[in-house]
C-alpha cells in the first residue's frame, strides 16, 4: 500500500525472475520505464495493484480478499479446492492514518477475512515529521477493536517476523491478521535514521559510506549470485506446488463443467454478446426515475453474467442496484452478491477495486451522487489502472429537491466527465437506462460512471426502443430529425432531454435534438458519425442540462448557448427547484430564438 517505497517491490521483482531486468531497475522513474516512481497495475510485470495515494492498498488488499472469499465459495466443491489464498499487505503509518483505510478495516474485521494478513511496518516516522506529531492512538487496539488478531514483533529480526507471519498463516479463526513490525526508518544511514529525513532522499549522498559500512560491495546495483541462485531454487519448489495444483484445477474442471466455463467467462471479462435483447422492453406508458428503471435492468444483467456484483454505502433502497436473489456478503455467506458497505463511501470504491484487480468478478457499487466526492481518489485510480467497474450513482441534480442543496449535485457529473478514461452516461429514461447499463458492462478497459435520476422522467416514446439504447452505446444520437432545412440543435442528457423535445416542438421543423449521454464514447465515435450527429456547417446550437455549463460548449462552440447551473440548489419540490433555476424548456426556446434571430 505505501507504493512510496516502490523500488522495493521492484527489486523483490526482479530478483524473483520476473520480466523486469536489471536494465529497468536503473531506469527507475525515467520516461516510459517499468519501474514508475509509484507501482501502476498493468505497466509493470507482478506489480498487483496501483498505489501511491495512502491508504488505497489497505482498500485494495480488503477487496482482493472479499474476492478470494467469494471465488472460493463459488467454485470450491467437497472434492477440490481450488481457491485457497491469503492476501498480504504491506503498509505503513502514513497508510493507517488515511481514512480509507480505517473504513475498509472496518469492514475486513466485521467480515471475517481470515485470509487477509497486514504487515504494519511501523517506524514511527511520516514524511514531514515524526508520526508522535500527528498520532498518539494505540494501532494495534485500534484494530483489535475492528476485529484483527494483533501480533508485535521487532521488524530487523527475520526469525521473529517468519515466526508471526507463520501464525498469521495457520490462524483460521474468522479474524485477520495484523503484524505490527517496528523498524528503523533509514537503518545503516547513520546521518538520517530513524529521523523524517530518511523518507525522500535527504540519505542519498551518505549511500556509498553507508555500504562501506554495512560491508556491501561498492558497485552499485549489486545483486550476488548466491542471492538469484537462491530465488532459482526457491523458483523451482512453487513451480512443484503449481503442477500439484494444475492437477487438482484439472479433475475439478473435468468433474465441472459448467462453473469451469463460468470461471473462463470470468477470467477472460466475457459479456454475452445478446445482453441488450436479454432485457425486455419498458412499457410505453411507464414513468419511472432513472434509478428505478436501472433497478430493473439490472436483474436480466446480473442473471446473464452471474460473477457480476453490487454494492451499496448503505442506500439499496434508494439506488435500487440489490440482486434479486443474490444474498448478501458476509462472513457467513460469502457467495452473497450484494455488499453492504455501509456508510463508508471511499472504503466501498477502494474495495471494488481491489475486487477487479482480482480479475474474477465485475465489481459495482452505488450511492448518491452528491458523495462522489467522498471517493474520488479510488474512482480515479480505477480509471487510471483500467478497471471495469460501474458505478451506480443515483439523485443526479437539483432534481433532488426537498433535501436541498447539501444533497443536489450541481458541478459532479461534468467533474467526473473531466477525469480521463471513465464513461459518464446520463441516461435520458429507462430505455437509454437500458443502454447505459450494458454499455458499463461491455466496456472492460476502465470505469463507468452512471448517473441516474432520483425523480420519474417520460418515457421518449417519439424515438425508437432499439435506437435509444444503441444510441446510448455511441454516446450520442439523432433523437428528432429536422424535417425541412437544419436551422438549429438542441442537445442535452438525462432529465433535461424532454425540455430539448418540448422546445423543439415550439420552434419550427428546423430543429433537430441529439441526445448525448455519454461525452467519453460519442468522443470516440468515427468522425464521420459525429459529423452526422452534429454538422458543422450548422453553429446555431443550444444545450440545456441541471449542472454546471462549460464542458457542453466543446459541442455548442463559441456560437451557441448553454442553459445550465451556476449556483447551487434549493430545498424544495424538486420540480420547483428546477423552475427556479430557469432548468425547462422556456430557456431552451428564448436562448434558440435568440440565436434564430441573429
Amino acid at each position: 500500500s505505501g507504493g512510496h517505497g516502490s523500488m522495493f517491490l521492484y527489486a523483490w521483482l526482479h530478483m524473483s525472475g520476473y520480466d523486469l531486468p536489471m536494465s529497468e531497475i536503473k531506469r527507475f522513474r525515467q520516461l516510459h520505464s517499468k519501474t514508475p516512481g509509484h507501482p501502476e497495475f498493468g505497466e509493470t510485470p507482478g506489480v498487483e495493484c496501483t498505489t501511491g495515494p495512502l491508504g488505497q492498498g489497505v482498500g485494495n488488499s480488503v477487496g482482493i480478499s472479499v474476492a478470494t472469499k467469494m471465488a472460493a465459495a463459488r467454485f470450491n466443491t467437497d472434492e477440490h479446492k481450488i481457491f485457497d489464498q491469503h492476501v498480504i499487505c504491506l503498509c505503513s503509518d502514513g497508510d493507517m492514518q488515511e481514512g480509507v483505510a480505517s473504513e475498509a478495516c472496518a469492514l475486513a474485521g466485521h467480515w471475517g477475512l481470515d485470509n487477509l494478513i497486514f504487515i504494519y511496518d511501523s517506524n514511527a516516522v511520516t514524511l514531514d515529521a515524526p508520526a508522535k506529531e500527528t498520532q498518539s492512538e494505540d494501532t494495534g487496539k485500534r484494530m483489535e477493536a475492528y476485529g484483527f488478531d494483533v501480533q508485535e514483533i521487532d521488524g530487523h529480526d527475520m526469525q521473529q517476523f517468519l515466526d508471526a507471519f507463520n501464525v498469521a498463516k495457520r490462524r483460521d479463526n474468522g479474524k485477520p491478521q495484523f503484524i505490527i513490525a517496528h523498524t528503523l526508518i533509514g537503518k545503516g544511514v547513520p546521518e538520517v535514521e530513524g529521523t523524517f529525513k530518511a523518507h525522500g532522499e535527504a540519505g542519498a549522498k551518505y549511500v556509498d559510506a553507508a555500504r562501506k559500512a554495512l560491508g556491501l560491495p561498492t558497485e552499485h546495483y549489486f545483486v550476488s549470485q548466491e542471492v538469484y541462485d537462491y530465488f532459482a531454487e526457491h523458483k523451482k519448489k512453487l513451480l512443484a506446488d503449481y503442477e500439484k495444483w494444475e492437477e487438482t484445477y484439472n479433475s475439478w474442471r473435468t468433474k465441472n463443467p459448467d462453473k469451469a466455463e463460468m470461471l473462463a467467462h470470468g477470467l477472460e471479462r466475457k459479456v454475452p454478446s445478446d445482453l441488450l435483447s436479454k432485457i425486455p422492453d419498458f412499457p410505453k406508458d411507464a414513468k419511472l426515475a432513472t434509478r428505478k428503471a436501472g433497478g430493473e435492468v439490472l436483474q436480466p444483467i446480473a442473471q446473464a453474467m452471474p460473477l457480476l456484483m453490487s454494492g451499496s454505502a448503505d442506500l439499496y433502497g434508494s439506488t435500487m442496484n440489490y440482486i434479486d436473489g443474490g444474498g448478501d456478503f458476509n462472513r457467513d455467506d460469502p457467495g452473497g452478491r450484494n455488499i453492504r458497505f455501509g456508510i463508508r463511501e471511499h472504503g466501498m470504491c477502494a474495495i471494488l477495486n481491489g475486487i477487479s484487480y482480482h480479475g474474477l468478478f465485475r465489481a459495482s457499487g452505488a450511492t448518491f451522487m452528491v458523495f462522489t466526492d467522498y471517493c474520488r481518489a479510488s474512482i480515479r485510480l480505477a480509471a487510471l489502472a483500467k478497471l471495469p467497474n460501474t458505478y451506480i450513482f443515483t439523485h443526479d441534480s437539483i432534481g433532488v429537491g426537498e433535501d436541498g442543496p447539501t444533497h443536489e449535485p450541481v458541478e459532479t457529473v461534468s467533474s467526473v466527465r473531466l477525469m480521463p478514461n471513465i464513461d459518464v452516461i446520463r441516461p435520458a429514461d429507462p430505455e437509454e437506462t437500458v443502454g447505459a447499463f450494458v454499455g458499463a458492462m461491455q466496456r472492460t478497459d476502465g470505469p463507468t460512471f452512471l448517473a441516474l435520476t432520483r425523480q420519474a422522467v417520460p418515457m421518449l416514446n417519439d424515438v425508437d426502443v432499439n435506437l435509444r439504447r444503441e444510441g446510448v452505446l455511441r454516446g450520442g444520437y439523432i433523437a428528432k430529425k429536422e424535417k425541412g432545412k437544419l436551422d438549429l440543435i438542441i442537445m442535452s442528457c438525462g432529465s433535461e432531454l424532454q425540455h430539448a423535445f418540448a422546445a423543439a416542438g415550439q420552434l419550427g421543423d428546423g430543429v433537430r435534438v441529439v441526445s448525448l449521454p455519454c461525452f467519453e464514447r460519442f468522443n470516440r465515435q468515427p468522425q464521420k458519425y459525429r459529423e452526422e450527429v452534429l454538422p458543422n456547417e450548422c453553429r446555431k446550437r443550444v444545450a440545456i442540462e441541471a449542472g454546471v455549463t462549460e464542458i457542453w460548449y466543446q459541442y455548442v462552440g463559441l456560437d451557441g448557448k448553454v442553459i445550465g447551473l451556476h449556483q447551487f440548489g434549493l430545498s424544495a419540490p424538486g420540480p420547483e427547484v428546477m423552475k427556479e433555476r430557469g432548468i425547462d424548456a422556456q430557456h431552451v426556446i428564448d436562448a434558440a430564438k435568440a440565436l434564430l434571430q441573429r
